[in-house]
């Protein structure tokens, strides 16, 4: 007989270990998502306040160049 062969079923064989292997935490999507959304709203919220807002420093003309 051959090292390679063996009298038991390597087919059962995988099927016990499968079950006695410890079952694996499936990880939750929700905070990901949330993550992610918070950002984007931030992101956006920040870009609309930059478009909105009035230039933070403001150059005034002379009075000779006001007259037309």
């Amino acid at each position: 007989m051959a090292i390679g062969d063996s009298t038991l079923d390597p087919v059962a064989l995988a099927y016990v270990r499968a079950l006695l292997r410890a079952p694996t935490r499936r990880q939750r999507m929700w905070p990901v998502v949330a993550a992610a959304a918070f950002a984007a709203v931030c992101a956006v919220t920040f870009a609309t306040v930059m478009v909105m807002a009035p230039p933070a420093v403001t150059q005034h003309l002379p009075a000779d160049r006001l007259d037309g």
